[in-house]
Order: structure tokens, then C-alpha cells, then sequence
């Protein structure tokens, strides 16, 4: 059997993907030498792609004139192979609630530290986030064409989006996004399972941008009364984590220092 043989008869029996370990056990090349030349002309002739080093996704009819495979169609694959957990999260989680605006130019995707995963040159589209811990009861189970994806609940979308905001343009675009996800954010029944994993400033900031930029008055109210029944003081934080504006003026309920204009864009 040569190795696009085996490449074709994992794709008929529904195994979209595989590793260069996986090829090497099928022991269809008698050699390494051969087993990457194969590889690489396989790449070349669009059979395969390699989206991360030492991972492959055998390329589907559907996207071989587009050129480029969705990363919903292999990151659960490829974070099984990782060992690693992870969410789709920020505008790639939104875009999944309608919500993202504009379609992302990266798909994000949030795992655990350290950082053992590098950004890989074969695949520049995906972005790689972090944190310290997985919030595993904060995510939306999606189908996809083979198989399922993790992605984060809309309060937990909205949350990464305002920590993470200089990796989406800032707090203008941030709150463009928040007006299409506000409908579907159930501060009430999401808040005790994100709060641990959510600090103090991110909700501050969030709350005064669904208060004063949206005029979300009552998920406002809901989001201050969750946050009040923590035993956390809440202390004044600037609003954006970019912005050098020195002077600024206070929000006295979310204690926040108002250091940026924040304009979202007509929808």
C-alpha cells in the first residue's frame, strides 16, 4: 500500500486527519527520507495539508478550489493530538453566535500554559490564547462536518473579548460586537460557572460599556449585582489597557477610569 493509498482509505472511512507517527506505524514508506518526500509532494498536489508540524488534514473536495480547510473541520482532532484543552473563543466564538460582525481574519482558539504551542508558519490563520485554567463548564458544544467543537458561551465570549481587547482592535470594535452578542447573554444563569475564572477589572470594564456605551441598562444591573455578591473589593481600573490618555474622568459605580472614547461602529 503506498502512502496515498492509506491517505484515501482513512478519508472513505471517516478519519479526516493524521500525524506523521500515524504514517510512519502504517509503515508505508520504507524509509523516512521517502515517508517526507511523499509528504511533501502529497502537500504540494493540495491530497494534504500540513496545519501543524507534524499534523496533517487530508483535504476535502469542497475546499480544494478554495485552497484553504475551515480550522473548525480539524481543532478538535488537532488538540486531541496536542494533549491539550481548549475553546474556540473571541471573534471565533462570537462569529458562531452571529455576532462577530465582520468575519474574522484568525480563528482564536483559547488553551491552558504553558506555552508548548507555537504558532505554527504552515498555519498562520490560527491564533493561540492562554490562560491558567479551563473554565470546562462555560462552553457551547457545535457540530461540525467531523465531528463536534468547544466554544465559549456568549457571557464567556464577551468576557475575552474585553480581557483580550488589544487582540481585536480595541474597545471600540469590542463593544461593536457586544451590541450583536448583548441578546444572547444570560448574565444570571452563566455568571456563578465564569466568575472564578473572570477577574474583577474585566467585569468592571464590561459592565460600564454595557451600561453607559450600549445603554444595556438592565443586563447592566444584572452584571452589577452578580459582581456585588462576590467577596471580591472592587478597586478603580482604567478602562483600556492600551490607551496613554493621562487624564481622564471616573465612573463612580464600576470604579473605572474613563482613559478612551469608545465609539462602535453603525451597525
Amino acid at each position: 500500500m503506498t502512502l496515498q493509498k492509506w491517505i484515501y482509505d482513512k478519508m472513505i472511512h471517516g478519519f479526516p486527519t493524521f500525524s506523521v507517527e500515524n504514517a510512519r506505524a502504517a509503515e508505508v514508506c520504507s524509509n523516512e527520507q521517502i515517508l517526507q518526500n511523499e509528504l511533501s509532494r502529497l502537500t504540494k498536489n493540495k491530497t494534504i495539508t500540513n496545519v501543524y508540524r507534524g499534523f496533517y488534514v487530508i483535504f476535502p473536495a469542497q475546499y480544494v478550489l478554495r485552497g484553504a480547510i475551515p480550522a473548525t473541520y480539524y481543532i478538535d482532532q488537532l488538540m486531541n493530538y496536542l494533549g491539550k484543552p481548549y475553546y474556540v473563543c473571541m471573534l471565533s466564538a462570537a462569529e458562531q453566535f452571529g455576532a462577530a460582525h465582520q468575519r474574522p481574519q484568525t480563528f482564536s482558539v483559547m488553551t491552558t500554559l504553558p506555552k508548548r504551542i507555537s504558532k505554527s508558519q504552515r498555519n498562520t490563520k490560527v491564533e493561540w490564547l492562554y490562560r491558567e485554567d479551563m473554565p470546562t463548564d462555560c462552553f457551547v458544544i457545535k457540530n461540525t462536518e467531523t465531528g463536534t467543537v468547544r466554544i465559549s458561551n456568549p457571557l464567556l465570549t464577551a468576557a475575552d473579548l474585553v480581557q483580550y481587547q488589544q487582540h481585536v482592535g480595541g474597545l471600540s470594535h469590542v463593544a461593536t460586537v457586544l451590541e450583536e452578542l448583548a441578546e444572547q447573554l444570560d448574565i444570571r444563569k452563566h455568571f456563578p460557572k465564569v466568575a472564578p475564572f473572570v477577574k474583577n477589572v474585566v467585569w468592571q470594564r464590561l459592565g460600564y460599556i454595557l451600561e453607559n456605551i450600549l445603554q444595556k441598562s438592565q443586563l447592566a444591573d444584572e452584571l452589577y449585582n452578580q459582581l456585588k455578591s462576590l467577596p471580591r473589593k472592587l478597586n478603580y481600573t482604567a478602562l483600556s489597557t492600551t490607551a496613554k490618555t493621562l487624564s481622564y474622568s471616573k465612573d463612580t459605580r464600576w470604579k473605572i477610569n474613563i482613559n478612551e472614547n469608545i465609539e462602535p461602529d453603525t451597525l
